[in-house]
């Protein structure tokens, strides 16, 4: 059995065209999983827009844009919000070093083939930034200008509370921050909704790792890595299915080695860092690594690299196929976008909606359900 993510890199730099077609395609199944899991049941309109404008002013603009080009409806205008949205959850492991000179952060996205976006945007709605989509506008990674990089890791605690989906505010700290300094700093005013753990890193060579706590505050850890638990954390038995402390550790091995960038980048295409369980929802999708001494970001797989830097950014597609029975990735000419019309978007996006389901059935046998973003180990 397998199954294909086809990655896309679009470039636009304000929302337009071809960022509504990315919401045709993907509505279909955000709105089947946010109602589904009790976003209809969540704060009103009024009150998300209220949210982004007393955490995220500079954000209002852009979120009032996107809204429109959805329609303008309410429904669509509380999920682009990114406020109390239902939880989720991915799994991942991260790491970031400065080694003669040379700064980089490297990340494995660890999930089923059939829950990810897939796309890499870059846009220039406040500043240039490009990034790993998820809901949307938000980003599970990403670079600006300025060179700083981030990257998020669930923390593996299932608390939830008021605030922000993560993915939201790493948008949000790559659009407004220059300096891991400035990310931290304003960090410490914007609540988020679960327990993530975020990476940091910057041109200037300062890494950084934070967890954040469900509702609003975060901790500074000492080693710039992060994987899907946190200090302190009762150990559950995902955390030991997911290896979330063996893959820490192991990167904090790797970090007090000195292994140069190159190294560090080759060590997560294997294992303990590289999951091969796409079956069960849990096998590493791509592994990004950002220079921002460069402005870069390299999509790594076993045997293909993509590499964009913000000034030399080229729109292009890559499908992959992830074999659920071998546990292994292949790559596929590309055919799956161009083959199809435009009047066939929704179509595509009933697919996607399809695949969702048929995840989330296997989550919930696998007793990973409960109203959570589909993932399962």
């Amino acid at each position: 059995m397998t199954s294909q993510l086809a990655f896309e890199a679009i470039a636009e730099a304000t929302p337009g065209a071809k960022w509504k077609r990315r919401w045709d395609l993907s509505w279909p199944a955000y709105e089947a999983w946010f109602l589904r899991n009790g976003g209809e049941a969540g704060p009103s309109r009024a009150e998300c827009d209220a949210a982004v404008k007393s955490y995220m002013p500079e954000l209002v603009g852009t979120h009032a844009r996107l809204t429109e080009l959805t329609g303008g409806g309410g429904r669509a205008a509380r999920f682009l919000s990114g406020w109390c949205p239902p939880a989720y959850l991915s799994g991942c492991s991260i790491a970031a070093q400065t080694c003669g000179g040379k700064v980089s952060l490297v990340r494995n996205y660890d999930l089923s083939p059939d829950l990810n976006e897939g796309l890499l945007l870059r846009s220039e709605w406040r500043r240039p930034v490009m990034g790993m989509v998820e809901f949307l506008w938000g980003l599970s990674d990403g670079i600006n200008d300025a060179g700083l990089s981030i990257a998020l890791a669930y923390g593996g605690r299932k608390e939830v509370r008021r605030g922000f989906g993560i993915t939201m505010i790493v948008r949000y700290l790559l659009e407004t921050c220059e300096s891991v300094a400035e990310a931290l700093d304003r960090l410490k005013g914007i609540p988020s909704h679960m327990a993530y753990n975020l990476v940091l890193a910057d041109a200037t060579g300062q890494v950084a790792s934070v967890e954040l706590f469900p509702g609003g505050g975060f901790r500074e850890m000492p080693a710039a890595v992060a994987t899907n638990h946190q200090q302190g954390a009762p150990r559950t038995d995902r955390d030991r299915a997911n290896r979330t402390v063996e893959r820490r550790a192991y990167l904090e091995t790797l970090l007090e080695s000195d292994a140069p960038p190159n190294a560090l980048s080759r060590a997560f295409l294997s294992e303990p860092l590289f999951q091969r369980d796409f079956a069960g929802g849990f096998g590493t999708l791509f592994t990004a690594e950002y220079t921002p001494a460069r402005k870069g970001l390299a999509l790594l797989w076993q045997g293909q690299t993509w590499s964009q830097t913000l000034s030399d950014f080229e729109e292009g597609q890559r499908l992959i196929v992830y074999d659920t029975d071998l546990n292994a990735i292949y790559f596929a000419d590309w055919s799956y976008w161009g083959a199809r019309a435009p009047s066939s978007w929704q179509l595509a996006g009933q697919e996607i909606a399809q695949q969702w389901t048929s995840a989330t059935t296997r989550c919930a046998a696998a007793g990973y359900g409960g109203g959570y973003f589909p993932y399962c180990v």
